[in-house]
């Protein structure tokens, strides 16, 4: 018999309200159940008699030994939920369609698959522009001058702005015949080898030294040289190479060496009365680029350069060029030199510190004399005699930052300068004072001589003072000078009686040492 719960069961009715459905509703259930199963739960229920409490927990037992659960199991399971799971008929043919979460993965696959397009087509590009410069490099070793004519323009076209090209072409050895074409006599083929090595050689070091090894320098300038001379096409496009090759510190000495210097002075001073600023700028650039090398100082100097380019301070277009190209001349003895023997040299560089509307050529101007003041007592005083001090005074209250510290540095080698100056000649007055006899007042009346001996050493000690007053003066003159011409006064403007009176006056105070 079986086995009996004592009070905790009920009845089996799941829910009296629903009591006329579930025979219909429900048939779901009875098949999942096994039918053995069932028929023993409520037969032990039955026979029992046991209460509501043992009712639910048979029921939930039912429940649990009947009903599979899903492999992910819920938080909560209900019995409306697990009875409406088994109502509901199964359809085999159904398919559960599940939440799309796969957006983002078809987005990125979409990317992916559009770069895989773009790259397709990159590639393809690319290699059209291989095939296009190989082409171009196959004509240039043809045999007829035309086609080598219009290769050379197709190089010059490729290479203009594209640098994988000049790179490409470079390694396909295309510098070797473009080199080649400056033998020809045609104008127009030289012109286009020229273009064409000049924008090879644009952003590319190998390849400016690639130019210079094949021979390209000297043949520019055979053909400067030749009896039949070249077209001002040919000029500038040869004046241009050099400016590009020589940004390459190793074609430096080369070129400088090899008579460019003189053709490139040669071409700035015709180019100095014309019009053409273009060519005249890349002749600036490329001797200050020559400049740079210390051995090419003593080129510069033989194609007499630093004369022409002093005379030619004062035109605001290539002024501060010009003086980039002098501070890297005082750099070396022979420079200063050079500079030092040039007509009106430091009169010029002085009035430059006066521009101050252009404080990079302040800044310039300042650095050569500078550098010159600290290597040559003669060149000092040459600084002096030209006005100096009121420009340097001038630009320590005005000029940038740099032109002040490097005025300030002119002063203090000037001012010990004139410190040394004045006690050696104090020195030689004292010496002189202790060796000559000694003299009374001129009132004495017991040496006659006295009044020649205070004469005489009234002399001496005015030498300082005439000096002096020599200095302010002509401070004083060119600052009045200065101030005239700012204010647009009359050139025939003279002074005051006051003012020079107070000029006459002044005294050692007003000067910076």
């Amino acid at each position: 018999m079986a086995k009996c719960h004592r009070n905790n069961i009920g009845s089996i009715v799941f829910d009296r309200s629903s009591t006329t459905t579930t025979t219909g509703n429900h048939s779901g259930l009875r098949t999942a159940f096994s039918g053995a199963a069932f028929r023993r739960k409520i037969f032990d229920a039955v026979r029992c008699g046991v209460n509501s409490s043992h009712r639910h927990q048979l029921m939930q037992e039912v429940l649990n030994d009947t009903v599979p659960q899903p492999p992910p199991a819920p938080p909560t399971t209900t019995i409306k939920s697990v009875l409406k799971e088994s109502n509901e008929p199964k359809n085999p043919d159904k398919i559960v369609k599940k939440p799309n979460n796969n957006g983002k993965s078809e987005k990125l696959a979409d990317l992916l698959n559009l770069a895989e397009v773009e790259t397709d087509a990159d590639n393809k590009k690319k290699l059209e522009a291989l095939e296009e410069l190989k082409r171009a490099f196959k004509e240039l070793q043809v045999e007829e001058d035309e086609k080598k004519r219009k290769a050379a323009s197709r190089v010059r076209l490729l290479t203009k702005e594209d640098s994988e090209a000049r790179v490409t072409l470079a390694m396909l050895g295309s510098i070797p015949p473009l080199v080649a074409m400056l033998d020809f006599e045609d104008s127009d083929s030289q012109i286009a080898a020229l273009y064409a090595l000049l924008n090879l050689g644009i952003g590319n070091d190998a390849n400016k030294a690639a130019i210079v090894k094949a021979g390209a320098v000297h043949k520019m300038l055979k053909l400067i040289e030749s009896s039949n001379a070249p077209s001002q096409a040919v000029s500038d496009a040869i004046v241009a190479n050099f400016l590009g090759l020589s940004a390459l510190d190793s074609n430096k000495p080369i070129i400088g060496s090899s008579g460019a210097i003189p053709f490139l002075v040669k071409t700035l001073k015709i180019l100095d009365r014309k019009s053409r600023s273009q060519a005249r700028q890349d002749s600036l650039r490329a001797l200050y680029n020559l400049s740079i090398s210390p051995s090419n100082i003593s080129f510069i100097l033989e194609a007499d350069l630093i004369p022409f380019l002093l005379n030619a301070l004062g035109d605001m277009e290539v002024s501060e060029r010009i003086l980039s190209i002098l501070s890297n001349v005082v750099s070396t003895p022979e420079g200063r030199k050079g500079i030092n023997i040039a007509p009106d040299a430091f009169p010029i560089l002085v009035d430059v510190l006066n521009w101050t509307d252009s404080p990079g050529c302040q800044e310039k101007a300042s650095y050569i004399l500078m550098v010159m003041a600290y290597k040559a007592y003669g060149d000092r005083q040459a600084m002096i005699e030209a006005g100096i001090v009121s420009s340097l005074l001038e630009l320590t209250l005005l000029g940038s930052t740099l032109a002040q510290k490097r005025a300030s540095r002119i002063l203090e080698v000037l001012r010990v300068d004139k410190g040394k100056q004045v006690s050696e000649n104090f020195g030689e007055n004292m010496s002189a004072a202790v060796s000559a006899p000694f003299c009374r007042s001129s009132s004495s009346s017991t040496n006659p001589n006295g009044k020649e001996c205070m004469v005489e050493e009234e002399g001496m000690m005015s030498e300082e003072k005439k000096a002096v007053k020599q200095l302010v003066q002509q401070s004083l003159q060119n600052n009045m000078r200065r101030i005239v011409n700012r204010a647009n006064l009359p050139q025939d403007f003279v002074p005051s009686e006051h003012f020079t009176s107070l000029t006459a006056s002044s005294t050692s105070k007003s000067l910076p040492f």
